[in-house]
């Protein structure tokens, strides 16, 4: 190579000195705040660029399924193919009964009892017939009322003729007319499932009784019907 070359040449800046003159103009013409907040939004950008190829999915929400709701028949339980007996809107009688148990019997003295419960159902709750106890004397399939008395006597016992809940003469079991169901009702002699339900019908929609002898009005009831249970019923 020549000399006159080889002095042209090495008198030509390198790359690596262009690059720092160019720097240098830059930051000379911009000034270098524009700079360094040109490089800190390009060091921004593939930073964002990089999270958003890195980062993970976003959780997705599984929706539940609606269920709208339905309406329920009365004594059916809501997700469950069985149903129960409820007490219906109207239905006649207190839910809970009070009811006294006395003679021969572990436990005298009141006794609280469903709705629906027979003179059975007492004597057990009031903790069974002694030994010596006449049960044949009850009638232990009857209904019982709230405010009933029931007498358990003793073998070969003479009972006085009844004796009410409120200690006065009567039968020692009476259906209140205005609270006894279709089932109490039906015990009475002389009245079948039909008219107790004529009783109760007559009785929900005329009001409730105030005499015994306004059963008299209800249809199907005569005086000699009403004879044979008169002394059975109450008001």
């Amino acid at each position: 190579m020549e000399p006159l070359e080889m002095f042209r040449r090495a008198a030509e800046p390198s790359g690596r000195d262009r690059v720092v003159r160019y720097l240098s103009g830059l930051l000379a013409w911009a000034g270098a705040r524009r700079v360094v907040v040109a490089v800190a939004v390009v060091l921004g950008g593939a930073l964002g660029g990089w999270w958003l190829l890195h980062a993970p999915p976003p959780a997705v929400e599984q929706a539940l399924p609606y269920t709208p709701r339905t309406s329920v028949a009365p004594g059916e339980v809501l997700g469950s193919s069985t149903t129960v007996a409820v007490a219906l809107v109207g239905s006649s009688g207190p839910s809970v009964l009070v009811v006294h148990v006395a003679g021969a019997v572990a436990l005298p003295g009141l006794v609280r009892l469903g709705s629906g419960s027979r003179v059975d159902d007492a004597v057990r709750a009031a903790g069974g017939a002694l030994a010596g106890a006449d049960v044949n004397a009850l009638n232990l399939a009857a209904f019982l009322v709230d405010g009933t008395r029931v007498y358990v006597p003793r073998l070969g016992e003479v009972v006085a003729p009844g004796v009410s809940a409120d200690g006065g003469s009567g039968p020692a079991l009476r259906l209140d007319l205005n609270t006894a169901t279709v089932e109490q009702l039906d015990t009475l002699p002389g009245v079948g499932p039909s008219l107790a339900r004529v009783i109760v019908g007559y009785r929900e929609s005329q009001g409730p009784f105030r005499k015994v002898d306004d059963l008299l009005r209800v249809s199907g009831i005569g005086p000699s019907k009403l004879q044979q249970f008169r002394s059975l019923v109450m008001v």
